[in-house]
């Protein structure tokens, strides 16, 4: 297949910083849009790809699934796209399309298995995917987004993955008014959450280990915040909870959250802990609760979140950097100094 030459970052092994290098991009083909990138936000799960902690990746790698560009370049039968057009692209670029899962708007879950926009086989060009760190980005117009004009473009790149990542189950479990939603952890996903589970009319109230979150969480639109080693203050959450997300991506004690919930409630976890967690059988058959998780959402609630977002006007508390600081910002995203996403102007990349 025809390829083409492009800039980015990335790196060779786990043990290597990322550095600049040129990739082969495949082809634009019928159904493709090719987009320069503008702004790409860094996720947790890029690191964790980058130092192999979900097995070996394939190298080079070049990471980034926030990725928010300008259409360059259409296939011949791309029909929704314009060069010109604002677009984006998330984790997914590619699904089986046919399946029960593809067929109701489900990508994540197709039976045959999605293609992610960075380290994943390509079905199309028989190489692998590389991410946003990049001068340009091209997939099949079915995976890509129409970004909305937010005022600030560079901050809406996290909705990508970080906006979905929470939309997606407070939407499914039913966030909305009249129901209190805990959100437990305040970082990249969790200081989203606290924004749209308030747009969504809900009444939030925060946990968190850091009493200098405590404040941030009602500059956020928290109605309140609790610091959850004060054991007076937790009590008073007993059996008050409909729903609490759990963005905590470390070893933690969810009974205490658990037992926070009203009946029938449920605990969903979004962050990725390396290891296992402890689920006592009481605190979920008392008042017939649940503890769930939820990954990402398909392509058209994708979509649906980025029109929310850009109608409440939310975006996330960035710090934008140019490509050449990326290695200083893993360092700092891996012991938490970030509030509460960076992201790379990816202009700093010059052609």
């Amino acid at each position: 297949m025809e390829t083409k030459q492009v800039k980015a970052y990335g790196s060779e092994a786990a043990t290597e910083p990322l550095k600049e290098m040129v990739i082969n991009r495949r082809a634009v083909q019928p159904h493709d849009v090719e987009f320069e990138v503008l702004y790409c936000g860094i996720c947790h799960s890029d690191l964790h790809q980058i130092k192999d902690d979900f097995g070996p990746s394939f190298r080079p790698i070049v990471p980034g699934h926030e990725i928010v560009g300008r259409v360059t370049a259409i296939g011949d039968h791309v029909k929704n796209f314009k060069v010109g057009d604002l677009a984006a692209v998330g984790c997914i670029v590619d699904a089986c399309g046919h399946c029960e899962y593809c067929e109701t708007d489900l990508e994540p879950f197709c039976d045959e298995g999605v293609t992610y926009s960075f380290n994943s086989p390509d079905k199309i060009s028989g190489g692998y995917t590389y991410g946003g760190f990049s001068k340009t980005y091209v997939c099949n117009e079915k995976y890509v987004l129409h970004m909305p004009e937010f005022k600030d473009m560079a901050a809406a790149a996290p909705l990508l993955c970080a906006g979905i990542t929470v939309y997606s189950p407070l939407k499914h479990w039913g966030a909305a008014p009249g129901k209190k939603v805990g959100v437990l952890g305040i970082g990249g996903l969790g200081h989203l959450a606290i924004k749209i589970a308030k747009a969504m009319g809900a009444e939030v109230v925060v946990f968190t280990t850091s009493p200098s979150k405590v404040e941030d969480a009602k500059r956020l639109g928290a109605d309140e915040a609790v610091l959850s080693s004060d054991e007076e203050a937790m009590a008073k959450y007993n059996r008050k909870l409909h729903f609490i997300i759990d963005t905590v991506s470390a070893k933690h004690d969810v009974n205490t959250y658990l037992n926070l919930l009203r009946h029938d409630g449920t605990v969903v976890l979004v962050g990725l802990p390396p290891e296992p967690l402890e689920i006592g059988a009481f605190n979920v058959v008392s008042g017939r609760r649940s503890f769930a998780g939820s990954n990402i959402g398909g392509i058209a609630e994708t979509q649906e979140m980025l029109d929310f977002c850009f109608k409440h006007n939310i975006t996330a508390e960035s710090e934008i950097i140019n490509i050449q600081e990326v290695n200083t910002a893993f360092e700092r995203l891996e012991k938490g100094d970030v509030k509460y996403r960076f992201v790379i102007d990816m202009a700093s990349l010059k052609i």
